[in-house]
């Protein structure tokens, strides 16, 4: 069974990533913590061999620029369209298997919670890790199927998992540990002081 761990990522250019946290920790933290969050979820997802790691980088042309990105990893440009296009372009076009896609910066993401998903994979259509805010900071599916998955989804609100989950009529659904995302000052500040 080929498995796939795709990380959506944008490029780590001050101003361009994290607004919404950037607006409360000024873009500069912002950035810092971006960046640290990415390097720290690449050193440890990439080495297992359990699945093959691959980067989706938005803007495309940054999928080009090595020293953004570690070398030994393929990299693709998202492509155009709203973050639901996007994801079904993965899930259109990646090789044949599981495949299961994260965002860069969710801290408490590990390789344990991510093999649950792939495992989940075995017995249900698509598995979800559901984020504190509504949304989630997985999803994963068998490649070509479930095309319709992301039609009318209310992105970055608290529907965007029910908008899905409401795609996926008569299809088998599991989901996996709920974790916070890291999106605004408040809940970066919960994050400090929870990891000290």
């Amino acid at each position: 069974m080929t498995r796939t761990l795709v990380v959506f990522a944008r490029a780590p250019q001050l101003g361009r990533v994290k607004t919404r946290l950037a607006r409360g920790i000024g873009m500069s933290a912002a950035l810092a913590f971006y960046r640290r969050r990415l390097a720290d979820l690449l050193h440890h997802v990439a080495r297992d061999g359990r699945w093959r790691t691959v980067l989706a980088v938005t803007p495309g042309g940054a999928a080009a620029t090595s020293r953004l990105w570690p070398r030994k990893l393929a990299r693709h440009p998202q492509g155009a369209g709203d973050l639901g296009r996007r994801m079904g372009r993965v899930f259109r076009t990646f090789p044949p298997g599981q495949v299961c896609i994260i965002g860069a910066d969710i801290p408490e993401i590990t390789r344990a919670r991510i093999w649950r998903a792939f495992r989940a994979l075995g017995s249900a259509d698509v598995v979800f890790g559901p984020a504190v805010d509504g949304g989630y900071w997985l999803i994963g599916a068998h490649r070509g199927r479930h095309l319709d998955l992301f039609a009318d989804v209310r992105w970055s609100t608290r529907h965007a998992l029910a908008d899905t989950r409401a795609n996926l009529k008569r299809r088998r659904v599991a989901l996996i540990d709920r974790l916070a995302d890291i999106d605004d000052a408040a809940a970066y500040r919960r994050w400090r002081r929870k990891t000290g």
